[in-house]
């Protein structure tokens, strides 16, 4: 099974990812990690990254494609990819069905995590992190339950995204609906979309994605 996860940054897509990952033995193919392993590694595709990369300019759709495609070869993504951050463009979504096509695999879902921008600010501005674990907290929503004492391994020290702000949401946002948003009717067109409500709560949205993906 292969897919898509989309909405902006803050609506849950990592989190959600996470779970398909644990749970149907998927893969996520995080254009932004795996550009970055593709460059690491010394790839054919990822050096092409890294000089342009390192020239100050923006790694093009050709590149990031063939970034995808290499990381499709690799065995572990039998069991089927969550595409995160990709695709992007209407080129980049032809790209895909290309790749898919050549390697005789089929795009299943393209799932929509829906969002209300007010509440989604204010997800976004409170959440922070435990600085050794990772283990995601909010002011509002997810309390350690001792006061400055991470749940899961104990330490004491917690940051937060210098990015996480009002106003970068917003900008986020009105980049989401410019570049991304477009790609949905080209695939509402082929009955592909399915919109869960990305403002639930988490596992009120993982057991909506569940059921899409178990055809209920």
């Amino acid at each position: 099974m292969n897919i898509i996860l989309l909405g902006p940054p803050g609506a849950g897509k990592g989190t959600q990812a996470a779970t398909l990952v644990s749970e149907r033995g998927m893969v996520q193919l995080s254009t932004g990690d795996m550009l970055r392993a593709a460059v690491a590694a010394g790839t054919p595709v990822g050096l092409q990254a890294k000089s342009v990369m390192a020239s100050g300019g923006l790694v093009s759709d050709e590149i990031v494609s063939g970034i995808i495609g290499e990381r499709l070869d690799q065995p572990d993504t039998a069991n089927g990819v969550i595409f995160d951050g990709y695709p992007r463009t209407a080129a980049q979504a032809e790209a895909l069905d290309g790749l898919l096509a050549d390697r005789g695999r089929t795009l299943d879902y393209v799932i929509e995590l829906g969002v209300d921008e007010a509440a989604l600010i204010d997800r976004v501005v409170g959440r922070y992190t435990c600085a050794k674990c990772g283990t995601g907290y909010h002011d509002r929503y997810k309390k350690p339950v001792v006061a400055g004492v991470c749940d899961v391994c104990g330490a004491t020290e917690f940051k937060r995204r210098p990015d996480d702000n009002a106003e970068t949401v917003q900008n986020r946002m009105a980049e989401y609906r410019a570049k991304t948003a477009p790609i949905l009717p080209i695939y509402d067109a082929r009955g592909l979309v399915h919109r869960v409500d990305g403002m639930a709560d988490i596992a009120h949205v993982g057991s909506a994605i569940a059921s899409i993906l178990d055809g209920k």
